[in-house]
């Protein structure tokens, strides 16, 4: 259940970010999953829902956004995401999940087969902005 311990953390750093003052005024929050987070929308949603109670906003300020996992091949420079690899069973998904660096054992590069390569984006939870609306003077 580690969707609701994310759900907590975005709640905070919106109230952080925002301060108490224009925390009633938030009207968007964009947040991004990595796709190797792999976080299930449906139940980070409902965990988010519950937690809300306690703010003066609703779970349609959230914008929910997958960035696509991207990879870079230190050997021969080709780019390629996880779509080349169809047959990636989800017992490897979920390791790679839980331990992005997971990916050198069951990944290589499709172009040279090296799994000498680095992680360029699809990693984590990112707020990506918050829109408040200011309150007239």
């Amino acid at each position: 259940m580690h969707e609701w311990a994310l759900a907590e953390a975005v709640l905070e750093t919106v109230r952080q970010n925002t301060g108490e003052q224009d925390l009633k005024n938030v009207k968007v929050v964009n947040v991004l999953f990595g796709e190797l987070q792999d976080v299930d929308p449906e139940i980070f949603e409902s965990g988010l829902a519950q937690l809300l109670e306690d703010y003066p906003f609703d779970i349609d300020v959230f914008h929910m956004h997958i960035e696509e996992a991207s990879f870079l091949c230190n050997r021969c420079g080709s780019s390629f995401t996880l779509k080349a690899f169809p047959n990636l069973g989800e017992d490897e998904r979920e390791s790679i999940h839980f331990l992005p660096e997971a990916a050198h054992v069951y990944l290589q590069c499709p172009d040279c087969g090296s799994a000498d390569f680095k992680v360029v984006k699809g990693r984590g939870v990112t707020i990506q902005s918050i829109e408040i609306e200011k309150a007239e003077a």
